[in-house]
């Protein structure tokens, strides 16, 4: 019996060594090869998705722009960025999650069978991938300054330099217009696997123009030549009316909801109220838009919590119903966007057709109209003396601003960035601020000042110093 299980076991280990098992040991759910589009989805899921949550690990951008406040964990709203590793968590995610998936999608786009993927095809769908590169690279320049980009995402260097921001913002330009002359509106793109638009190439052609103009208006105080060349060159292409908006839907179900729902009404949780800084400001015009924005408060009105202070979440006002829907869309570029920023450019001299004030209004009616209200509501909204252009207190940054910053509610990091620029209007100061100063930009990531020492020291050096207060080279006010 021994030399009988020895002579079965030496011929099975014979043939466990010899033959062929083709795919057994193949894990099927985790494939050697994925498709471009696969990987493009998952960066525009993740981007839309750090930019909209509302989990204080990753984005408090609605508070440093005081759109909203908390109720009893309140070292957030009182700028402390370090205890939970904000920084870190929002550059990990915009490098790791978005940007390295859209490299990889750019390996892989040539590599497509030509029949199915004709040149036109995987040209478009570079060029859709350039935009949120740049998108993304952008937003990282906004929110730090000097970053690593041109030996990031790059595995043989293991301590990427920090490049300069203007220098960044010069390269992406390029990139973006480059991106925008590949563009074929005849052909498709990433089709099924582009959650913006389907492979509509005119709305990405619509989207990369928009993003140009918000770029170049960035650049007005720091490069007025090439803030006036770049916007007059992107002026006739934007968003101009709510039906090409640029709008990211979720669905009404999990795992690709809403992360405001999730965050706020899935969880349960009862962390934040509107703040008092929006919510005073915008019933002191008579706003239409309060019931769009913000629910009812204890006593029936509108009210906000205490910008920074304890609050009592039942007492005061929250995130209206619509904007904690699980299918509530996410905004990255509007029509009411894009009128401010015409406005701008127009009060700055330069040729985008129309004046300051028809852009300011057209603004205004844009954002009534996105948040459903009608034209008699935009009609008597204007004709308060207080929001007419003619009248309405302060210079042209003050109108502009007061009210782009109205118009970009639920939208925190814009809004915070056009605060930065316009220094308008006026948020309130935390009584007994702990942290420091209303905050101008993040400070870097913990692991790049542990890891990436002398490059971090550099940069650190370079912009003046690693601190919330120091700005980014564009802020010249």
């Amino acid at each position: 019996m021994k030399k009988i299980l020895f002579v079965f076991s030496v011929t099975l280990l014979a043939l466990s060594c010899s033959k062929d098992f083709g795919d057994t040991n193949v894990d099927t759910k985790k494939p050697a090869v994925v498709p471009p589009g696969a990987l493009f989805a998952n960066a525009q899921k993740n981007l839309v998705d750090i930019m909209t949550s509302t989990n204080v690990n990753n984005n408090i951008f609605r508070m440093l722009a005081q759109q909203w406040t908390e109720t009893t964990y309140i070292d957030e709203a009182n700028y402390d960025l370090s205890t939970r590793n904000i920084p870190q968590n929002f550059w990990n995610t915009l490098y790791t999650g978005v940007l390295s998936n859209l490299k990889e999608t750019q390996r892989l786009i040539p590599s497509q069978n030509d029949a199915f993927y004709p040149a036109a095809v995987k040209a478009n769908q570079n060029a859709c991938a350039e935009i949120l590169n740049v998108y993304a690279y952008a937003t990282l320049v906004n929110t730090f300054g000097d970053v690593p980009y041109s030996e990031s995402l790059d595995y043989t260097k293991v301590y990427p330099v920090y490049d300069d921001a203007a220098g960044i913002y010069t390269d992406l330009l390029a990139r973006l217009n480059k991106a925008l002359a590949d563009i074929n509106v005849s052909a498709g793109g990433f089709d099924g696997s582009d959650l913006l638009y389907g492979g509509d190439m005119a709305g990405w052609k619509t989207f990369g123009t928009s993003l140009k103009l918000r770029l170049g208006m960035i650049l007005a105080d720091s490069n007025p030549a090439t803030a006036k060349s770049t916007v007059e060159a992107a002026a006739a292409g934007i968003v101009a009316d709510n039906a090409d908006n640029v709008v990211f839907h979720y669905l009404s179900s999990p795992p690709n909801t809403n992360p405001v729902w999730a965050d706020l009404i899935q969880s349960g949780r009862k962390d934040f109220v509107a703040a008092n800084t929006l919510v005073d400001f915008m019933k002191n015009l008579s706003d239409p838009r309060v019931p769009a924005y913000f629910t009812t408060d204890a006593a029936g009105g509108y009210s906000g919590g205490i910008y920074a202070a304890n609050n009592n979440f039942v007492t005061y006002s929250k995130p209206s119903s619509d904007l904690t829907s699980p299918d509530f869309g996410s905004v990255l570029f509007d029509a009411a966007e894009g009128h401010f920023l015409l406005a701008e450019a127009a009060e700055r001299g330069m040729n985008v057709g129309g004046t300051a004030a028809a852009h300011y209004e057209a603004g205004i009616r844009a954002s009534i109209a996105f948040w459903g209200g009608s034209s008699a509501d935009a009609d008597a909204y204007l004709a308060n003396a207080n929001v007419a252009y003619a009248t309405a207190p302060g210079d042209w940054k003050t109108k502009i601003g007061n009210q782009a910053w109205i118009a970009l509610y639920n939208r925190g990091f814009d809004a915070w960035t056009e605060w930065r620029r316009l220094d308008a209007p006026t948020l309130n100061v935390p009584e007994g601020l702990t942290y420091g100063d209303i905050p101008v930009r993040y400070t870097y990531p913990v692991q790049e000042q542990n890891l990436n020492i002398e490059n971090y020291n550099r940069a650190s050096t370079a912009i003046g110093g690693d601190a919330v207060t120091v700005k980014i080279f564009w802020d010249k006010n």
